[in-house]
């Protein structure tokens, strides 16, 4: 007897053990299964560090990629060019990481039939991005380096995001041997993957600062000789500006009266609105963290903290960032969250779909409201309402000084203030010389371009 209740017992336990061993394997299914069918080294999933099977559309459903056997990217040279950093090339150098994100998705995963998309061929994703934009956006910059992003601050889209310099993954140069420097820094996506120097896009910052904390900074007035001295160093500007306010000093991106604002802001307060506002913050959408920017003035001498606020000194922003900050003044105070996947469908279902998220309030609805106008007066008394038709146009221009013998970074962001036109956007030209004579051109295009498309033509 005392034999046979021990191995009832024995039994018991081993039931105990199997049924506990199912249990937990189910717990792990449920909450693991997609991980195991998308993981990293996947043969079935990935070619390398990219997506491998599928199709990529742009958002009119133009195919940028072919997955179905092997990697047919577009049959139009320059949409290869314009849409390769986000749709990764045959070799695994540039990584598609928004489409990568959605591999699960793309694949159809279900938990409880498993993969249901049965074709392998895999899904659709379409992306937000236009390939008509981006083409404009290229060839409006030309050999030069740098980005641009455009997107939709009312719903997060992004319809353009450029970055260059380029190849044709159907053509690819001997990038190796290269001598010229042409291909510098070309596996990089400039618009997610650096931080640049500022220059006077910072002053946006500093004002926004300045209307929020400094009581009837708009009836104050500044002189501008031309330098501002700090012991044996100063602060400089091209030419003497004279007396004026605040909104005057904006437009004539015064770095003396600029320097003037910084005193009255504070090293303390400056710090705080710059994290309030999240300039120098990483964003993420669609698995990409952006790069951070930097601000840091902590051990910053009185001048040193002067051009901070103008944009130089260590100051560093990264241009999706920036971007979104331009779509928050824009919204007025507030803007939604970048995103470049719209969708993902798979045998026959939309496995993913994108929504559009709001950053909150990033600033007042007040000091948006100033900046706007200040913004709105900038391109019509200096930069030109000509060159951007049929568009309100707001914007602050850049020179960013980079030091030595090397020529500044042109830099010029902004937004759009027509109802039918809601977006924002960032350009910068790497060594491109000030930033309005090189970039207005260029933003001229591209949105002339981005009216076009939202107008359905």
């Amino acid at each position: 007897m005392n034999r046979i209740t021990k191995r009832t017992w024995l039994m018991g336990l081993f039931i105990m053990i199997l049924v506990g061993g199912m249990l937990f394997f189910l717990g792990e299914y449920m909450f693991c299964a997609s991980d195991w069918v998308i993981f990293s080294g996947s043969p079935h999933i990935y070619n390398g560090t990219n997506i491998g099977f599928g199709t990529v559309t742009d958002r009119s459903g133009d195919v940028l990629l072919d997955l179905t056997d092997g990697r047919t990217y577009s049959d139009n040279s320059l949409t290869r060019k314009s849409t390769l950093h986000w749709l990764g090339d045959r070799d695994g150098y540039i990584s598609a990481s928004a489409v990568s994100n959605y591999a699960g998705e793309m694949a159809g995963f279900d938990r409880v039939s498993g993969i249901y998309n049965a074709s392998g061929e895999g899904g659709v994703a379409t992306l937000t991005l236009s390939a008509q934009i981006q083409n404009a956006a290229l060839e409006a910059m030309g050999n030069r380096k740098g980005t641009i992003g455009v997107y939709n601050y009312q719903t997060g889209e992004i319809l353009c995001a450029v970055s260059t310099p380029t190849y044709d993954p159907d053509n690819v140069p001997d990038i190796a041997s290269d001598e010229t420097g042409a291909y510098n820094g070309v596996y990089l996506n400039r618009f997610i993957q650096s931080s640049y120097v500022p220059g006077s896009i910072y002053k946006i910052v500093t004002t926004a600062a300045a209307l929020d904390c400094v009581p009837d900074i708009e009836q104050m007035s500044f002189t501008c000789n031309g330098k501002l001295e700090y012991g044996t160093e100063a602060v400089t500007c091209e030419k003497a500006h004279g007396t004026q306010n605040l909104k005057r000093a904006f437009a004539n991106s015064c770095n003396c009266a600029f320097a003037q604002v910084a005193e009255l802001i504070g090293k303390k307060n400056m710090v705080q609105y710059v994290e309030a506002f999240g300039v120098a913050d990483s964003i993420t959408f669609d698995g990409i963290t952006t790069a951070a920017g930097k601000y840091d003035v902590s051990e910053a001498a009185p001048v040193s903290f002067a051009w901070s606020c103008i944009g130089q000194y260590n100051d560093l922003v990264n241009p999706a960032s920036y971007m979104a900050f331009m779509g928050a003044i824009a919204g007025g105070g507030s803007g939604a969250r970048p995103y470049i996947v719209s969708n993902v469908t798979s045998g026959g279902k939309t496995t993913y779909q994108a929504k559009t998220e709001e950053s909150g309030d990033l600033l007042s609805a007040e000091t948006a409201a100033v900046l706007q106008s200040y913004m709105r007066n900038n391109v019509q008394s200096v930069y030109g309402d000509w060159n951007f038709p049929g568009l309100s146009v707001c914007a602050k221009s850049g020179t960013s000084q980079l030091g030595g013998d090397q020529a500044p970074n042109a830099m010029f962001a902004g937004f759009v203030q027509n109802e039918e036109y809601p977006l924002a956007f960032i350009i910068v030209v790497e060594n491109g010389g000030y930033g309005s004579h090189t970039c207005v051109p260029i933003l001229s295009k591209v949105l002339a371009a981005c009216k076009n498309v939202m107008d359905g033509e």
